[in-house]
């Protein structure tokens, strides 16, 4: 089975993958942000709690829809107070990347697991739907990623922005946080960042499969 084929020929069992992946992908990517923050000595996180694997601490019912509609969404935003970093914006920045990288690590064990199986796992109805999971995985979990590295608030990439911008332009940008939210939503639904987005995660797909397929074979 070709692994990009396997990706969007869904049946009914297949849709219930992709929703238990979207929930993988949206805990991991809320903890690791929780997770880095308690490590860079803020525990809001942490006394809110969000430090947890349980899925229904960090889904934002919209955001799921998305992820699961169009391979891109979001999760309820973890709290964070950079008052307790030692460096605030770098420990923004940090704490922002921290969710795109657990993805894309997620992602990447995914198309180890997608490979190791076909090569070594035996011919069986049990190893089809464990490679069909592996690549849905891969598929949400890098497609999230790229979508929360766009520059735009309230997304990772306009956290990691604030290292690059003077202080008042980024602080300017960010009070309009709300306004660029909604306008992302609606550019998602109309469909104008569908392509980009799928051209860009297909690169990183590239990449990736490359990397494994190099490793393993």
């Amino acid at each position: 089975m070709n692994f990009f084929n396997s990706l969007f020929n869904f049946n009914l069992s297949e849709i219930i993958m992709v929703a238990c992946a979207t929930l993988i992908a949206l805990t991991f990517h809320e903890l690791m942000h929780g997770f880095v923050a308690y490590k860079l000595g803020d525990p809001t996180a942490k006394n809110a709690g969000r430090l947890t694997l349980n899925p229904i601490a960090h889904i934002d019912p919209v955001g799921l829809i998305c992820m699961i509609l169009f391979r891109f969404g979001w999760a309820k935003p973890v709290p964070v107070n950079m008052r307790w970093f030692r460096h605030p914006r770098r420990g923004m920045a940090l704490v922002a990347a921290a969710g795109p990288v657990s993805n894309l690590l997620l992602g990447t064990l995914s198309i180890f697991i997608y490979y190791l199986l076909g090569l070594y796992a035996p011919v069986h109805a049990l190893t089809e739907a464990c490679m069909t999971f592996a690549a849905i995985l891969a598929s949400l979990n890098i497609g999230f990623a790229v979508f929360n590295l766009l520059p735009l608030p309230p997304l990772d990439g306009s956290r990691i922005m604030g290292l690059i911008l003077p202080p008042a332009w980024y602080y300017r940008v960010m009070q309009y946080e709300r306004y660029i939210q909604l306008a992302v939503m609606v550019l998602l639904y109309l469909g104008v960042l569908t392509r980009p987005l799928s051209i860009a995660r297909g690169w990183v797909f590239t990449g990736i499969e490359s990397m494994v397929r190099w490793i393993l074979l």
